[in-house]
């Protein structure tokens, strides 16, 4: 069912609000896959490939001793003609019958080589050693381990830091990744203060820490966190400034429609087209999407922390994923092991823990608290006048 794409100014107070599932939809519609990123190893753990991983070299890129030794070529006993260090000069010519070259781990075996006998295994008088060996014992050969041209990790795969290890070990200097949307963040309050304990009418800034967690697990990046006034011609200034430099722009605390709440109204005075002016959900009614012209799009969160944490997960983490080319992480299905009340007409989302028995709501769940949640592991999606039965469990970023 296609979202209804109006003004900001033309949004009715419920006439417009977008059932809770829709909304999540309308933002991953809305997503514009941003361009992949060439980078630096160091600068790729954590992303996604962009395509598949290929050895550039073989592994081992040559015949290599397993163990400290010597490399043998024919029956024992054997003369022993010189040595072998990893990194050092390689052999000239092949190693004749009879003879041998004591050689350390990692080393090259020289052409010739039938096996390397381990220094423990050894019995050497002079320069003469004896021991028992089989044929291709201890020697690694060349693309044993990963032929030239092999894809080792598919497209889509997380580069973790074992991956870039083994892409480092292939010959790669950067990855080909999916990209990382920039997220500017944007807190608005003449009552918020960022630290310390606040004072009289005050209140500590619980969304500004918390966005950056989410926004990374949905692939994004938060570039700045700014705190802003309700003054509406500052939040415009904010806004413009903070959307030069970011993919979402995400504004928090002005999205409903009380006295210091402006970003409807700022928006509206830009033109832009609201694709979801509100969201039929409890907590995080007042969010909204909107694009305004030549911009990027702009996600307005609730100003309460776990209305603001709701309201994420629903619209700022389809959208931030779209763009970042990942799937939303999935959730399950399960019965409620607890009481749990349906709203008649907005879908609820109640912080829950995963157990044998089913979900067991945590409590804690009023828009201002953020204590459920930080116990909870996921949120059940409890839909309009819902009378039992298993229900979605939305994923909360760990």
């Amino acid at each position: 069912m296609p979202v209804a794409r109006v003004s900001a100014g033309q949004a009715g107070v419920r006439g417009a609000v977008t059932p809770w599932g829709e909304a999540g939809r309308a933002a991953a519609d809305t997503a514009r896959r941003l361009p992949d990123e060439t980078v630096p190893l160091a600068d790729a753990a954590g992303r996604l490939l962009a395509s598949p991983l290929r050895a550039l070299i073989p592994v081992p890129a040559f015949d290599t001793a397993a163990m400290d030794g010597y490399a043998v070529a024919g029956d024992p006993p054997w003369r022993v003609i010189g040595s072998v260090l990893a990194g050092g000069e390689r052999m000239a010519g092949p190693l004749p019958p009879g003879t041998a070259v004591e050689i350390a781990t990692g080393a090259e075996v020289p052409a010739g080589a039938d096996a390397v006998l381990p220094v423990e295994g050894a019995l050497r008088s002079g320069d003469v050693v004896r021991g028992v060996v089989r044929i291709g014992r201890h020697i690694r050969r060349r693309g044993e381990d990963c032929p030239r041209g092999r894809i080792v990790a598919a497209a889509g795969a997380a580069v973790t830091p074992a991956l870039l290890g083994l892409a480092a070990s292939l010959g790669h200097d950067t990855l080909t990744v999916r990209p990382r949307p920039r997220v500017a963040v944007l807190v608005t309050g003449e009552e918020v203060v960022a630290g310390g304990l606040p004072g009289p009418g005050r209140v500590r800034d619980a969304i500004g820490p918390m966005l950056p967690g989410v926004v990374s697990w949905a692939g994004g990046r938060v570039t700045g966190v700014e705190r802003v006034g309700d003054d509406p011609r500052v939040l415009a200034r904010a806004l413009t400034g903070a959307a030069s430099g970011a993919d979402v722009v995400a504004v928090c605390g002005a999205s409903s429609r009380g006295p210091a709440d402006h970003l409807r109204g700022v928006l509206d005075a830009v033109g832009a087209e609201l694709l979801v002016a509100g969201v039929a959900c409890r907590p995080g009614h007042p969010q909204m999407l909107a694009l305004p012209p030549g911009g990027p799009p702009v996600v307005g969160l609730p100003g309460n922390p776990f209305a603001a944490l709701a309201a994420a997960l629903t619209l700022l983490v389809p959208l931030v994923a779209g763009q970042a080319g990942r799937t939303v992480p999935g959730g399950s299905r399960s019965s409620i092991a607890g009481e749990v009340r349906a709203h008649p007409a907005d879908t609820r989302l109640v912080p829950v823990r995963r157990s044998s028995r089913g979900a067991v709501p945590v409590g804690h769940d009023r828009p201002g608290s953020l204590l459920g949640a930080a116990t909870a592991d996921a949120l059940a999606v409890v839909p309009p006048g819902w009378h039992g039965g298993p229900v979605e469990l939305l994923e909360l970023p760990a």
